[in-house]
């Protein structure tokens, strides 16, 4: 258990050194964490060694490919919507009994070939318990940016409660830099502009919940979320051309998205296991009003506008049973069903010197996108001896699309995704091999046409757009090191079909569409290292990295180049020290920057950029922190080339550059979280 309310904390806390328990699982007591004085489950999670969290993706269709990485008691989250870290840092860390790590296969379908879950174990303490959290940001204008969450649980008997309500006014995209136009292969000056941006997003949130938790096969979770989000940008620029008059432009964003979601599952016995319902329904709502108008002198002299709406609704039924034990076998079948609807109405338009709005006809601005699918599942597993454990799986989807409205388009797609695991523990070392085939969703949004004023882009839409399938080979280890540290290595290979990524259209756009076969190659490293055997008392390194090599087929040169908006590298890295009530600690994070191929233009987004914040925390009382840090100590900016082709990229020589430099700046900021109970 964490320490008890008010008692002392000596200077240096020692690290509980990681176990391993009869089922191959490795467990980190809730004493491993005191050294944090962590408030919510999130940050014991953010501890774990050698551990990356996968808070899933709330935006996929059904819940398979949205699970993430954690599970709570062992059972998946039933909300969609709530991703896991908000849903974790609502659980206090004196309700946290131990956090497991296991393989994926011991916990159902969805994680399944997953070589890693984690797995919060909560206790049965009745009574009242919750976390409290503010924090204050002040960004490089001045303006101070509030943060408030409150969270509550409350146990009796079999039932818990729980409540969270939180406000924050986001503030992420306030910027400020310039924009250089040159001519290729002169780099002659066409044009120079300087941008400040200002943004403020107030995002609400609400969060209910109860459960009846009688047994592992016996319980009952329902769940609801109200998600308020409106945001307004103001950009101005000042723009300079060298052969044009001096001109100053207005870009101005009105958004309000309405997301509401209600969930739950109900689980009993039956057959010597456990069959389990889920029941889920969702439905958004988002209006986008933008618009960027040009002056000269104060005089108007045009613009373009854009209102576009969309309705987007989910409905899920899950049936799923499992038994641990039959004939040596641990076993679960099942079956999902969903209906998916999309309605949006995009209209864009050209203002003209006199304020008049002209509409401009987009290939697909007004359509309407329903699918009906159903996915059936089964999974298998067993120790073959005792090291070595064999998992089978197999799921088959149908589902049926219709595009309605500037489109027409009716399909339908069946799908068999077979997949297999074998696990293997020994010598310290835990290693796992996973081959799956796997079918991506068709984003909705894909259908239908788009634009984005500040990069002049616009999308064509396509609804002839087929899903994105693959072989997928997975090989990961792990072990523990230096005692408390961890260490983890992935290598993959994916043999990919149908690439998603950018096609032409016949109207002289580009939009997302298939190109031919692909493949990727990827590697991860994970590294937590406790450095007091090197005479750091308290201190601990750690280090996340992803190598991603992609390669495809370019529609217009002919030639090979990576998926667009891939990122190569991505890494991040953390050294912290915890010396009794203080802790301190610097942070870096970077990546090599991604390119997206467009039909006329390659457009490299914040290439080579690296970020370092520092931190220090106090801790008057064991569950309470204060901590006050710099984000962007090094104040570097975010870069971006755009480089334009003509007529299109078949013609390798660019006639234009776009060079785009943005600083957020220095950002400071103070929290105090607090948990009780």
């Amino acid at each position: 258990m964490l320490l008890a309310a008010g008692a002392a904390i000596s200077p240096v806390q020692p690290l509980f050194a990681q176990a391993e328990d009869a089922q191959g699982r490795i467990v980190f007591d809730a004493a491993y964490f005191r050294a944090y004085s962590p408030t919510n489950a999130l940050q014991m999670i953010q501890r774990v060694p050698g551990f990356a969290l996968d808070a899933g993706n709330a935006e996929v269709r059904g819940f398979g490919q949205a699970a993430g990485n954690v599970v709570i008691n062992g059972q998946r989250p039933s909300s969609k919507s709530d991703d896991l870290s908000s849903v974790l840092a609502r659980i206090p860390a004196s309700r946290i009994l131990r956090i497991e790590l296991a393989s994926g296969n011991a916990f159902g379908s969805d994680y399944a070939g997953n070589p890693q879950v984690a797995n919060v174990v909560l206790t049965d303490a009745g009574g009242l318990a919750g976390t409290l959290e503010g924090r204050i940001d002040r960004e490089y204008t001045g303006r101070l940016l509030p943060t408030a969450a409150a969270s509550f649980v409350l146990r009796t008997g079999a039932s818990t409660f729980n409540a969270s309500l939180s406000y924050q006014l986001k503030a992420n995209d306030s910027n400020e830099g310039f924009d250089r136009i040159t001519g290729q292969p002169s780099g002659n000056l066409i044009e120079y502009s300087y941008k400040a941006r200002r943004q403020s997003e107030p995002y609400h949130t609400l969060a209910l919940g109860w459960a009846l938790e009688e047994a592992a096969d016996r319980n009952i979770h329902v769940n609801g979320r109200l998600i308020v989000d409106a945001w307004r940008v103001h950009q101005t620029y000042d723009v300079q051309p060298v052969a044009a008059p001096r001109h100053d432009d207005l870009y101005q964003e009105h958004h309000l998205w309405y997301p509401f979601e209600l969930s739950g599952d109900v689980t009993r016995p039956l057959g010597g296991g456990a069959i389990k319902l889920n029941l889920l329904a969702t439905h958004r709502y988002r209006k986008n009003l933008d618009t960027l108008t040009q002056r000269i002198s104060g005089q108007l002299q045009g613009g373009s506008y854009k209102a576009q709406y969309d309705w987007r609704d989910e409905r899920i039924a899950r049936l799923a049973w499992s038994r641990r034990d039959l004939g040596g076998w641990s076993v679960e079948i099942g079956a999902e069903g969903a209906f998916n609807r999309l309605e949006s109405d995009l209209n864009l338009f050209e203002i003209d010197a006199n304020e008049h709005y002209a509409q401009i006809d987009l290939p697909i601005d007004d359509a309407v996108v329903t699918e009906y699918r159903v996915e059936t599942f089964v999974n298998a597993g067993r120790f073959i001896v005792p090291a070595l454990r064999l998992d089978l799986g197999l799921k088959y989807e149908a589902s049926r699309l219709k595009v309605a409205g500037d489109a027409s388009v009716r399909r339908s797609l069946r799908f068999l995704k077979p997949k297999a695991s074998v696990d293997w523990s020994g010598g310290g070392w835990h290693a796992q091999f996973s081959a799956e085939r796997t079918v991506a969703q068709l984003d909705f949004t894909d259908f239908v046409s788009g634009a984005s004023f500040t990069a002049n882009q616009f999308d064509g839409g396509n609804a002839d757009l087929l899903p994105q399938r693959a072989w997928e080979l997975l090989l990961s280890a792990d072990r523990a090191i230096l005692g408390a540290g961890r260490i983890k290595a992935e290598l993959g290979y994916n043999r990919i079909f149908q690439v998603q990524d950018r096609v032409p259209t016949p109207g002289g756009f580009d939009a997302p569409g298939n190109l031919g076969s692909g493949r990727q190659w990827i590697g991860r490293l994970n590294v937590d290292l406790p450095l007091a055997r090197f005479g750091i008392k308290g201190g601990r390194l750690s280090f996340k990295g992803t190598y991603l090599d992609s390669k495809v087929q370019d529609p217009y040169t002919g030639l090979d180049r990576p998926f667009s908006g891939e990122k190569m590298f991505v890494f991040s890295s953390e050294f912290r020290q915890d010396l009794g009530r203080f802790a301190w600690g610097l942070q870096t994070e970077g990546n090599s920057g991604a390119t997206t191929y467009r039909r006329t233009e390659t457009d490299n987004n914040n290439p080579a950029s690296v970020t370092i914040g520092m931190f220090t925390e106090y801790r008057p009382h064991p569950r309470s922190t204060i901590t006050f840090g710099i984000t962007n100590i090094g104040n570097l900016p975010t870069k971006r080339w755009r480089y334009f082709y003509s007529p299109d990229r078949s013609s390798l020589h660019p006639v234009r550059q776009e060079y785009r430099e943005r600083s957020m700046h220095r950002r400071v900021y103070l929290s105090i979280k607090h948990s009780f109970g």
